[in-house]
């Protein structure tokens, strides 16, 4: 099968089920058309992620298209942005079509489980590698910034931490316990918090997803605002299956483990009291913002990069 039979047979569909706000036209010119209504801004942002290291050689390709489209709509809610479109660039080493099929279900699901229209894209021969671009719009001034964070904010995080750390163990699992299958969804269906990103837009002062660990993802926060922080281990969020699986080991996967594409928010206090019952209720504070840089992980000094890196990290 050919690059345009293949865009043809498997992705023009996707583009019609679909549709944005925004997108004038998706798939099949040159270019996609976005328009950007009167009063708003476009917030964008690009992920690219390849077999053997984002996810696992010969993963089924349905749960691919379903993370790979998560993963990088996760960067919109941390600026509390309305998800738009995206564009997809496939490398492929064969134009298998039991694959194709698999990837395109996970894709549409996600796109219309997220309200994301796909406009456009790219084929090739090559390594497995999927590079997916979204679109997103915010009232003008109103995006979530990491640079907001200031001394007395509170830190909070939605969900719970650490349980697609914990899936890596049982990937190759063929008949997972309760505990187990609990923990591979959160892998293989992550949701990223789109509609808390927005109800949090003049609530938080800054926001980063949880990509690469909370510890690497809260560093971020505070290198960007120039400030530290004090967090302490026992609020962090743990889900039953996590505990009852790791134990003790429980919350180093919640401080250190990626893919789990939670919010990590900083507050103002004063802000915090007068939020809505249904977003604090998403919401668990771990710590607080301090003036010296630093962070503090109960009582003692510790490595804010201590997280996923590409050149540092192994897959």
């Amino acid at each position: 099968m050919g690059e345009f039979e293949l865009i043809r047979r498997y992705f023009l569909p996707l583009a019609g089920q679909q549709r944005s706000r925004s997108l004038i036209l998706g798939p099949g010119d040159d270019c996609a058309i976005q328009r950007i209504p009167e009063g708003r801004e476009l917030v964008f942002s690009i992920d690219t992620l390849v077999e053997g290291v984002h996810f696992p050689v010969n993963y089924r390709p349905e749960f691919l298209g379903w993370r790979a489209l998560a993963a990088a709509t996760s960067d919109l809610a941390a600026m509390g942005a309305a998800p738009e479109c995206f564009t997809l660039a496939l490398t492929l080493p064969a134009g298998d079509e039991q694959w194709l099929a698999g990837f395109a279900e996970g894709l549409g699901r996600a796109s219309m489980e997220f309200g994301i229209a796909l406009a456009g894209g790219d084929t090739t021969s090559g390594p497995l590698t999927l590079t997916l671009q979204v679109h997103g719009t915010v009232e003008h001034g109103s995006a979530i910034r990491r640079t907001g964070a200031r001394p007395g904010d509170l830190i909070a995080v939605s969900g719970t931490l650490g349980d697609a750390g914990a899936a890596l163990d049982y990937l190759n699992e063929t008949s997972p316990s309760p505990d187990v299958a609990a923990v591979l969804d959160r892998y293989h269906s992550p949701q990223p918090r789109l509609a808390l990103g927005q109800a949090v837009r003049g609530i938080a002062s800054a926001a980063v997803d949880i990509s690469d660990g909370l510890l690497a993802d809260l560093g971020h926060i505070l290198k960007a605002s120039g400030v530290g922080a004090s967090i302490d281990s026992a609020r962090l969020p743990l889900s039953l299956p996590l505990k009852r699986l790791k134990g003790e080991g429980a919350p180093g996967l919640a401080l250190r483990a990626g893919d789990d594409y939670e919010l990590c928010l900083t507050i103002p206090t004063e802000r915090w009291g007068q939020a809505p019952q249904e977003v604090r209720q998403q919401l668990s504070v771990i710590g607080v913002v301090e003036a010296s840089p630093g962070l503090i992980l109960d009582g003692t000094l510790c490595d804010a990069d201590d997280g996923f890196d590409h050149f540092r990290s192994r897959p």
